[in-house]
């Protein structure tokens, strides 16, 4: 398609002074004024649309290539902030000195194939092993929170969304700074629940859900979702609250994969 518009970028020109120079044909064996003035506007017309039909395919195209270069930009601009480093700390002599080390980087991917109404959904990216990619990374959108990578090849890479009956991530209640585990029912896309959140604590709704930071895989504070109410599970002395999700997982385009320089230390330790 790309050599295709290539082609005809390169040559419009010549087409159009074809379709002139037939027209002007036409319109010098008219005999009358009312044929000349017809075979002029129709001549100007097909000009017109030819030019503006390449502009907006070629436009189209050049539209892609800028979403690319800022979703590239943002995986950048991501990696520099403050919660990507973590902060040392060490004293000799009475004197504090603070070295900051990143923690995680990112590196942005487009979505090929993604589904939102099964029991258990995948999502399909274009980056994989080859770019770095590799399972237990977390992924994320512009948005929020989106799931975690789950098997790569050497180009691709397969994603276990929130919206997964296996899926479990750690994530709290901001406001209230009490954690728990986000899940998926299977219903609708739009909504999760978060579990295990003791009934001694006291929310609100539209309070923020965001990322806890106790796993491996995502930094604390990423934006998960909004709640809107809560049921107690009798006997158990905890919430089960739904939640709006921040990511809008019909509209999936681009990705954000997030790599821990400490997961593997992390992961080890636990071992242990």
């Amino acid at each position: 398609m790309d050599k295709l518009i290539d082609l005809l970028k390169k040559y419009n020109h010549w087409l159009v002074f074809v379709l002139l120079a037939v027209a002007s044909v036409l319109m010098m064996s008219g005999s009358t004024y009312y044929q000349r003035s017809r075979l002029s506007r129709w001549a100007l017309a097909v000009a017109g649309s030819w030019f503006e039909g390449v502009h907006s395919v070629s436009g189209y195209f050049g539209l892609k290539g800028e979403n690319d270069r800022l979703a590239a930009e943002n995986a950048m601009l991501r990696a520099q902030m403050a919660e990507s480093y973590i902060s040392y700390t060490d004293t000799v002599f009475t004197v504090r000195d603070t070295v900051y080390r990143q923690r995680y980087d990112y590196t942005e991917a487009t979505v090929i194939k993604n589904s939102w109404s099964q029991q258990n959904n995948f999502i399909m990216i274009g980056k994989g092993s080859r770019q770095g990619v590799e399972p237990d990374m977390a992924v994320i959108a512009p948005g929020g929170i989106v799931g975690i990578v789950v098997t790569t090849t050497d180009n691709f890479s397969t994603v276990m969304p929130v919206l997964h009956s296996d899926s479990r991530n750690s994530v709290k209640l901001k406001r209230a700074g009490v954690n728990g585990s986000l899940v998926w029912d299977g219903l609708d896309y739009r909504y999760a629940q978060v579990v295990d959140v003791p009934t001694t604590h006291p929310f609100e709704r539209g309070d923020t859900v965001v990322t806890s930071g106790l796993a491996a895989d995502f930094p604390e504070g990423i934006m998960v979702g909004y709640v809107e109410n809560a049921d107690t599970l009798k006997g158990s002395g905890f919430y089960r609250i739904r939640i709006r999700l921040a990511t809008d997982f019909n509209k999936l385009d681009h990705v954000y994969i997030i790599n821990n320089k400490f997961r593997k230390e992390q992961e080890e330790l636990e071992r242990k």
